[in-house]
């Protein structure tokens, strides 16, 4: 079931990201993302925001990406756990994110700190999850579930 993980990364533009600050307080919040593969996903953000602070105080996140407009008992959506900060080379972070913006929205090294009011965020995936809904006759739940996936072996 692994061939849901590219799809989903690739048919969606926006995630739900959930951190929790120093406390354990949590938040969760939709930002616009591109995956780099199935293991890194890449989005910008400004450090002063909520979810960007929780990061530097607690990197591990959850992820969420599903299509908002499937119908009712149609939903397919992917979880993520995964470890999340500052993009390593925020420039590789543009090229990957660029491929997915509409021409005249492109981000440039202008658009990041220190001369911008973003960064490049990088996550990486540590673990993948599928969902199951419920009644799915391939498996014997009755309610929504999720399935852990990993990679076929090559």
């Amino acid at each position: 079931m692994w061939d849901l993980v590219p799809r989903l990364l690739a048919g969606n533009r926006y995630l739900v990201l959930a951190t929790a600050d120093r406390q354990g307080r949590p938040w969760a919040t939709p930002v616009f993302f591109a995956a780099g593969d199935e293991d890194h996903l890449f989005w910008v953000s400004a450090p002063d925001s909520r979810h960007s602070r929780n990061i530097a105080e607690r990197p591990d996140v959850a992820i969420t990406v599903f299509d908002s407009h499937a119908p009712i008992g149609g939903a397919e959506a992917l979880y993520l756990e995964a470890t999340a900060g500052p993009a390593g080379d925020p420039a590789a972070a543009l090229t990957v994110l660029n491929a997915r913006v509409p021409p005249g929205k492109e981000l440039s090294g202008d658009d990041l700190a220190p001369s911008g009011p973003l960064l490049a965020y990088r996550a990486d995936i540590r673990r993948h999850f599928i969902l199951i809904r419920g009644g799915d006759a391939r498996f014997d739940n009755v309610t929504d579930a999720r399935l852990r996936v990993t990679r076929p072996q090559e």
